[in-house]
């Protein structure tokens, strides 16, 4: 079951990204983010008053957790939102689901850095050779598709996947101490709420669209059943599995961004988009079998 849950995640997730793409032609970025996460708020707590739980269901015994997970998350989101608005819906959506080959990169890194001067690093050398394949997917697929003006989109779009390999790690020590993924959703949704209302502040309020808004509901009702799938999906237990089936949002992606975008993606991007899927999924099968991460401590308070 954790299977169709991760890939009804995925398709959500990519369905939400056309939504975000169209919002942004009349919202700003945080606008986007901040009406993301009212909307996440208010279904939640509408689910609940349905299931006649009241608002104790989101008191929580772990607050710093759910703080850090909302921080990475937002800041991944924010990220991932602008890269969304301004290069091809395929590539951004790849550059996010880059968090295998980065989680890959930190053990790597850790493992280097705490290791023995007499300890053998010949078991480091597989998970170096994915980390390799995924940067090298990286390059094919950025190099032909993206205009002179579009390095630093491309750029924050890296950014959000590295910082979302943060989330998934805590979304993952979250549900290993019996945090309900609802929960953990509502406070995530508080966090983009607050962080798109303190960028609006500063940025201002885009003129009300109707066209625009029509975009903005979808977006948050996708991204609500979307992030509720997938941590279902990581409390399972079974994180090899779904970590690998999160890549078939590129798959949708890639299909939503040539026939509603008339994107073009020539065989070399294409040949990116497949290493960077092969170096995840051999990342995550080399780290489950030899360097499964440490969840972080759990703090409570």
């Amino acid at each position: 079951m954790q299977a169709l849950w991760m890939l009804l995640a995925a398709t959500l997730f990519a369905t939400m990204g056309v939504c975000v793409k169209l919002a942004s032609d009349f919202y700003s970025n945080f606008e986007i983010v901040m009406y993301r996460g009212i909307l996440g708020m208010l279904g939640l707590m509408w689910w609940c008053r349905m299931r006649g739980l009241g608002m104790d269901f989101f008191k929580t015994r772990f607050p710093m957790m759910h703080v850090w997970r909302s921080t990475v998350g937002v800041i991944a989101l924010i990220c991932w939102f602008y890269a969304i608005a301004h290069i091809p819906l395929a590539t951004a959506m790849t550059m996010n689901y880059m968090s295998s080959v980065w989680i890959a990169t930190f053990l790597v890194g850790g493992a280097l850095i705490t290791q023995r001067p007499d300890e053998p690093l010949k078991r480091q050398g597989p998970l170096v050779v994915t980390i390799l394949l995924g940067f090298a997917g990286v390059a094919l697929l950025l190099k032909p598709t993206l205009n002179d003006d579009q390095g630093f989109a491309a750029l924050v779009g890296l950014i959000s996947g590295v910082v979302a390999a943060l989330a998934y790690l805590q979304v993952s020590a979250l549900a290993k101490i019996g945090e309900p993924e609802t929960r953990v959703v509502f406070y995530f949704s508080l966090g983009a709420a607050l962080a798109g209302g303190a960028g609006t502040a500063v940025t201002g309020v885009s003129a009300f669209n109707w066209l625009g808004t029509m975009w903005l509901l979808p977006v948050g009702i996708l991204a609500l059943l979307g992030q509720i799938c997938m941590t279902r999906a990581y409390a399972s237990g079974a994180t090899l599995l779904v970590a690998n089936l999160q890549y078939t949002g590129i798959v949708v992606a890639s299909l939503y961004s040539v026939w509603l975008f008339d994107d073009y993606l020539p065989p070399s991007s294409w040949g990116g988009m497949a290493l960077i899927v092969v170096s995840g999924i051999a990342a995550a099968a080399l780290r489950a079998r030899s360097l499964p991460p440490t969840p972080p401590k759990v703090q409570e308070s």
